[in-house]
């Protein structure tokens, strides 16, 4: 039995969306919303109503919407200094929005009353409290978001207290501690969230940003204080660098602390979330995050490939299918003998009674990343050199010679011709194709060759393609590093050449994609598998 219930307040769509980069539409706020609802969290804070068409627009839609898990909430401030709180445009707007839940933000530092809002500490205080009173009148549940909490509590710490009892005693239902600035620490968030418990009629929640790298400490810190309730982003979106992230916060709280927070079972939607998300905000997912990052499980070196073959929890706090990630091993210059085994499995090769392959391969491997390969994002090209070495793999081509040509020809602009020979099947084909650039005649000309014994190849695309210097100290004389990723409708695949002749690496990892689309079958996803470094 869990010890108690940690709320989770999702802010991305306000506060997360205030972040550099971060653009969303109202469609996308609803997509998030929805996934949010599905995830299981206990608030979704849409925006802040009236503010835009955007979040007009969101509030309007979601009011029509059923929600399974969430109360979606309406975000505000207090009414403006020296007004009726019944005449207030923003305080109204918070009304209309129909949200079961309004959070207002209000100052509860002396020095931001002084300096920054420009009223009285008497008048800051009321603001306060008619606002909280106003909308519990009107029959919603408030958090009162107590701004800039803990450098008020630091500076003045009897008015800082003042504004909170202000807003409990005219119902709020939680006092949310901000660290607005990002700069608190964790042992003094948990020594003031313990303390302000005991002073205030309502419970407390946090709200912490990541200014100094500690939002998740100092959120957890007050939960173990005390705090019901944590706010929060997904993937730690937010102004500056970030806010807490949730996807860190919720498995510390749930897997690690013990707490409820999220209907049982839905922990493990919690990667495929934060990377939904992240596409649907437009923003590449962050690989190294805790948790739900591709590279939270994974593993490259070779003695902790080595004991996490025998027993995973050698080198993983946690089962990663907990949180619906799954464990990689990576292939570099770094791996051993299990690193290549472990590989090879998600291959569906067994090379468990093969040593002396194994034993090449990691020889190979070795030398080819020292010539500048790269195979920890070049599943394609690794699969292949597996069975290349192995009894019984027949090329379905090899390159005889290749001749590329390009020139500048005035108002024709650049023009490029390649000129290929193939071996294939012990026969020699000769084509040519023209290009818009060298590495598409090549791949034209070899296409040309092939697809008369493959059909299949018409299907193969170049997906994406980067050219990589990997020693700019000797110009444009410096070996580079192509990788290619390619598709065929159903899959994807990445190869890689390197060469200090960028169309010589352009041809290794063409005819690596090639052959790879020749050579290995389709297949479901393996559970452990080879990812970007």
């Amino acid at each position: 039995m869990s010890q108690r219930q940690v709320a989770i307040y999702d802010t991305t769509l306000r506060d997360g969306s205030q972040g550099h980069g971060l653009s969303l539409t109202s469609q996308d706020k609803l997509k998030i919303a929805r996934s949010l609802d599905k995830l299981g969290v206990a608030y979704i804070e849409g925006g802040w109503p009236g503010s835009n068409p955007k979040d007009i627009e969101f509030f309007e839609v979601a009011a029509k919407e059923e929600w399974t898990n969430a109360r979606i909430a309406a975000f505000g401030s207090t009414r403006r200094a020296g007004a009726v709180v019944e005449d207030d445009d923003n305080v109204r707007l918070l009304i209309e929005a129909n949200t079961p839940t309004v959070t207002i933000v209000g100052k509860a530092s002396r020095f931001q009353v002084d300096r920054v809002l420009g009223t009285t500490a008497e008048e800051n205080v009321r603001m306060v409290a008619d606002t909280v009173e106003f909308l519990k009148r009107h029959d919603r549940e408030v958090f009162f978001d107590a701004e800039h909490f803990f450098d008020g509590w630091d500076d003045d710490r009897d008015y800082t207290l003042a504004v909170c009892q202000a807003a409990a005693e005219a119902g709020a239902d939680a006092i949310i501690l901000c660290d607005t600035n990002g700069g608190a620490m964790p042992a003094h968030v948990a020594d003031v969230v313990r303390e302000i418990n005991d002073l205030l009629p309502c419970p407390v929640g946090i709200h912490t940003h990541d200014d100094c790298d500690l939002a998740l400490a100092n959120a957890i810190a007050a939960v173990e204080a005390g705090a019901i309730q944590v706010q929060g982003t997904i993937n730690g979106y937010g102004e500056r660098v970030g806010n807490a992230n949730l996807c860190s916060v919720i498995p510390v709280i749930e897997h690690k602390m013990g707490y409820d927070c999220l209907p049982p079972g839905n922990l493990q939607n919690l990667t495929d979330t934060s990377r939904y998300i992240a596409e649907v905000a437009n923003v590449a997912h962050d690989t190294r995050l805790p948790f739900v990052g591709i590279h939270a499980f994974t593993h490259k070196a070779g003695l902790h490939v080595n004991a996490v073959a025998k027993d995973p929890v050698a080198y993983e706090h946690m089962d990663p299918e907990i949180v619906g990630n799954h464990r990689n091993i990576l292939v570099s210059e770094l791996s051993g003998r299990s690193n290549i085994v472990m590989k090879a499995e998600t291959f569906g090769i067994d090379l468990r009674e093969q040593p002396q392959v194994v034993s090449r391969l990691v020889k190979k491997i070795k030398e080819l990343e020292h010539q500048g390969y790269w195979f920890e994002d070049a599943d394609g090209s690794l699969e292949l050199l597996i069975r290349r070495e192995m009894e019984g793999y027949v090329a379905p081509f090899e390159a005889v010679d290749y001749t590329v040509l390009a020139e500048y020809r005035g108002n024709r602009g650049m023009l490029a011709e390649a000129m290929v020979k193939l071996d294939i099947h012990g026969t020699k084909y000769h084509t040519a194709a023209d290009g818009n650039g060298p590495v598409n005649a090549l791949d034209t000309a070899t296409r040309k060759a092939l697809l008369e014994f493959y059909p299949q190849i018409a299907n193969v695309e170049l997906e994406d393609y980067k050219v990589r210097v990997l020693d700019d100290h000797h110009g444009t004389g410096a070996v580079v590093r192509v990788w290619i990723r390619s598709g065929d409708g159903n899959r994807s695949w990445q190869t890689v050449g390197s060469s200090p002749n960028v169309i010589a690496a352009s041809w290794m990892a063409l005819a690596d994609s090639l052959t790879y689309s020749l050579v290995v079958p389709a297949r479901e996803s393996a559970p452990t598998s080879v990812v970007a470094d």
